[in-house]
C-alpha cells in the first residue's frame, strides 16, 4: 500500500492502519529504535509506541514522507527511553558517545523552543549544504546512530577516516552555528 493509503487508514480509523504501517515500516523503524535502544524489549515497545503515537497524531500531520515522520517519532520516543534508562543506571554505548560527540557543537546552553527551532533550521541548513558523501556519513551517525565501523563498512571508508571526517564536520558545524550567533 502505498504512504497516502496508509494515512488515509489512520485519517479513517481503521486499525488495518497500524498493521500496514508496521509491514512496511517496522524494519526501517525497528533500526533506528535498535541502534539507540540495545534492548530487543525496549526496541520493541518504541515500535509500538511509535504505531501509537502516529495513531494519535495523524490527524493533525499529514506528513509529506511518511517515513520520515515515522523515524523522528521513533527516534525521539528511543532517546526519551534511553535518558530514562541512563538516569536510572549509568552506562556507556554508541548513543552516549553520539551526544558526547555533538555537545561539542552543540550544547545544552540553547534554550526555549524559538531557540530550539533556529537551531534546528540552523542545523539543518548546515547539513543540506555538504557534499552527498559527508552528508550520508553526519546522518547515519548522528540521526540514526550508527557504530562508526557500520558507516565505515557500508562506505567503503576506514574508520579512522569516518572518524576524522565526523570530527571536521562537527568543527565546521561549529564554525557555522557560531557565525550565525549561537552560543555554544
Amino acid at each position: 500500500m502505498d504512504d497516502d493509503g496508509i494515512i488515509r487508514l489512520f485519517w479513517d480509523r481503521d486499525e488495518r492502519a497500524i498493521e500496514v504501517t508496521a509491514e512496511k515500516y517496522g524494519r526501517y523503524c525497528g533500526s533506528i529504535a535498535g541502534n539507540i535502544l540495545k534492548s530487543p524489549e525496549d526496541r520493541e515497545e518504541c515500535l509500538s509506541d511509535t504505531y501509537m503515537r502516529a495513531w494519535g497524531s495523524m490527524p493533525k500531520d499529514w506528513p509529506r514522507a511518511l517515513s520520515a515522520y515515522l523515524g523522528r517519532i521513533t527516534r525521539n520516543l528511543a532517546f526519551n527511553r534511553y535518558k530514562e534508562a541512563r538516569a536510572q543506571k549509568r552506562g556507556g554505548g554508541e548513543v552516549s558517545l553520539v551526544l558526547e560527540e555533538l555537545s561539542e557543537c552543540v550544547s545544552g546552553t540553547v534554550e526555549g523552543e524559538c531557540d530550539r527551532r533556529e537551531l534546528a533550521r540552523a542545523v539543518n541548513s548546515f547539513v543540506q549544504g555538504l557534499p552527498e558523501g559527508k552528508r550520508r556519513v553526519f546522518v547515519r551517525r548522528y540521526w540514526y546512530a550508527d557504530p562508526v565501523k557500520d558507516i565505515a563498512r557500508d562506505n567503503n571508508m576506514r574508520p579512522d577516516a569516518v572518524s576524522k571526517t565526523l570530527e571536521r564536520i562537527r568543527e565546521k558545524l561549529r564554525e557555522y552555528l557560531t557565525e550565525r550567533g549561537f552560543e555554544l
